[in-house]
């Protein structure tokens, strides 16, 4: 496994992050736990999860998926960089996760930060967490309650850094400016869609993570299955990705259907995996630190492995741009 540095801070961490969403939903405990193994063997040592990851109707089970392999000792916690995120019971969109929902078990205030730290530190069974993530924006919270809410936990020992998820360039510079004002670190890493069939973070995501120093840690690199070879599957009759969400939206549009052929026929030529290759391309990418990736079996996590290692030649590169093309640099792909 190959290490570099997390942004600006002095954490070293793989070029591949294991991804657990799927942990407890489409994976079960044993498999999860196998999971982890192979990775930690393979020297993977950055695991991302969630607060809500496990499902509606058990927020928190990926967690303690976690937390029960973390519990078998022989130095598991010791050697990962551990990431959890909060946000509350609230979806994307602001909708309740579930009916239960009270209004200040959500988002970014100080009085919910502390209650959800502490709920993911129980079901994580450890005494703190690495990295923790805003998994969304709060725009109802203002920065200096959230810093100081930060200040508070990293006092404790109970997180190590902040960062954010899913935010836009302005928000990272918001945040980071709101934190330099009173000689706190800041957000020291973003998680971002970005891959080769998404690549809008190019315009502002990725130059003020670039700015201020910040890790870039990339969520559905293969676009929901829509780069791992989703023609292929398709005309097997396998993959159940294919036929729900962006992958069956893409492929539905003969605009997309036909740049996935086009990058499905470029990768047989050159006789290469696709999903592998976009794990690849985005390891090329200089503010790239490592692609999350979310296996559900032992097959998956090695088709991870092996992307790493995997040297695109610049002609391949080249064509790649061809078929999806990046919005070329800000401002200047908008402006004069």
């Amino acid at each position: 496994m190959e290490y570099t540095q997390l942004g600006r801070t002095g954490l070293k961490v793989g070029r591949i992050v294991l991804g657990t969403m799927n942990f407890g939903s489409h994976a079960d405990e044993a498999t999860s736990h196998a999971l982890m193994d192979t990775a930690l063997d393979a020297g993977i040592n950055f695991l991302d999860t969630a607060n809500i990851y496990g499902g509606s109707e058990h927020k928190g089970l990926t967690e303690e998926i976690l937390g029960n392999w973390f519990e078998q000792g022989g130095g598991r916690r010791d050697k990962v960089v551990l990431a959890t995120k909060l946000y509350g019971n609230v979806t994307n969109d602001g909708r309740p996760w579930n009916e239960s929902s009270w209004p200040n078990h959500e988002r970014l205030s100080a009085y919910n930060i502390r209650r959800e730290v502490d709920a993911s530190l129980r079901r994580l069974r450890t005494d703190h967490i690495d990295i923790y993530q805003f998994h969304h924006v709060d725009r109802a919270t203002p920065w200096d309650e959230i810093w100081q809410a930060i200040d508070v936990l990293i006092g404790q020992g109970k997180i190590l850094y902040a960062a954010s998820s899913n935010f836009a360039g302005w928000h990272i510079a918001q945040a980071n400016e709101a934190a330099t004002r009173t000689g706190r670190l800041g957000l020291v890493s973003e998680q971002c869609l970005y891959n080769l069939a998404e690549r809008s973070a190019e315009t502002d995501v990725l130059p003020a993570a670039h700015a201020y120093g910040l890790g870039v840690i990339p969520w559905s690199p293969l676009h929901q299955g829509l780069l791992g070879g989703a023609l292929r599957k398709e005309r097997e009759g396998g993959g159940a990705r294919t036929s729900t969400g962006r992958s069956a939206t893409g492929l539905a549009d003969p605009a997309v259907r036909a740049k996935v052929q086009a990058y499905e026929d470029l990768c047989d030529k050159y006789d290469l995996h696709p999903g592998e290759v976009a794990l690849a391309w985005l390891l090329t990418r200089p503010e790239i630190t490592a692609p999350i990736v979310g296996p559900r079996t032992p097959d998956h996590l090695a088709s991870a492995l092996r992307a790493v290692q995997l040297q695109l030649p610049p002609d391949f590169l080249t064509a790649l741009d061809t078929i999806f093309p990046g919005p070329g640099p800000a401002p200047e792909s908008f402006a004069w």
